[in-house]
């Protein structure tokens, strides 16, 4: 595919999709946002179609709308996108009791996928989640099986967030086999806008015990508009899941040090990068050619 798609974005005026659709757009793509809120801010003129995704009649009919009211000025009717990214969700535990969390992520998930198959379009992209590699919202302290965390883990978690997403998984991997289309899942780590650099990353790095949840590894929210445009020119995979995270630890200390002295009973199952994040891009950087531009070093200097 080449630039100057069509693209469908479900929950772009959430955190990771209010600094991933500008990426879009600066790319050449023409973005629909759908969502239960309008796009934050005035400054990139993004339509948002308000869309109850569990409702698949709505998904289906929002997938053959016009991107804005310039669309009745022309002689063609409403198509279907080129592409449609799926971020929209409960974000985490603890919004909505559990079985509701579960049934709108997994509902939202199928429908969109669904109706985007059954259209035509050729790439669907879908938000996973760091919290399947089961120690995010883990009860209790829990260890993770290995280091580094990449893509061929045995996810394994305890919480209902999480597993939303597998089941969002295991229906890209079931809508792709039966319609052969390219579904890519990213299994996005934890979310990180610019403004927070200097807000959050001196108790980030200053404190890293608490970064235990997140494998000491982050997602510049930028980088990951980044990733999914990669995902857009990147053709002919089918059914794939990348981490989608930054290159390096949060952290000071070089990475396999830091892990053997806090995590002594998790193996490593390779050599890792001095500084590599635990929670491994290595996967999306060989298949796609991801290359960060936002490395937290260059917004925060430690003491």
């Amino acid at each position: 595919m080449t630039s100057g798609k069509r693209i469908v974005f479900t929950g772009g005026s959430g955190k990771a999709g209010r600094h991933a659709i500008p990426e879009l757009i600066k790319a050449g793509h023409q973005v629909l946002n759908l969502d239960l809120t309008d796009f934050p801010g005035t400054d990139h003129n993004i339509f948002t179609l308000k869309t109850d995704l569990t409702d698949s009649g709505q998904v289906f009919n929002a997938l053959t709308t016009h991107f804005d009211f310039a669309g009745y000025d022309s002689n063609q009717v409403p198509q279907p996108p080129d592409v449609v990214i799926h971020f929209a969700a409960y974000a985490r535990n603890m919004l909505v009791p559990d079985n509701e969390c579960f049934k709108g992520n997994v509902t939202a998930t199928y429908n969109v996928i669904e109706a985007a198959c059954k259209l035509g379009v050729k790439k669907i992209i879908i938000a996973s989640s760091e919290t399947t590699y089961g120690v995010c919202f883990a009860q209790g302290d829990v260890d993770y099986h290995s280091f580094p965390l990449e893509e061929d883990y045995d996810v394994d978690p305890m919480d209902t967030y999480a597993l939303s997403k597998i089941c969002g998984e295991e229906t890209a991997r079931s809508f792709s086999r039966r319609f052969d289309r390219d579904i890519y899942v990213l299994r996005i780590g934890n979310v990180i806008e610019p403004h927070e650099y200097e807000k959050d990353f001196p108790n980030i790095v200053g404190n890293p015990q608490g970064r235990k949840r997140n494998a000491w590894s982050y997602i510049d929210a930028r980088d990951l508009g980044q990733i999914c445009n990669l995902c857009i020119k990147k053709d002919g995979l089918g059914f794939e899941i990348f981490n989608a995270t930054n290159d390096t630890i949060t952290t000071t200390t070089p990475t396999e040090e830091y892990l053997k002295k806090v995590a002594p009973n998790t193996p490593i199952t390779r050599k890792m990068g001095e500084f590599e994040a635990p929670l491994s891009n290595r996967k999306i950087k060989e298949v796609l050619g991801f290359k960060e531009e936002h490395n937290w070093r260059k917004y925060y200097k430690p003491e």
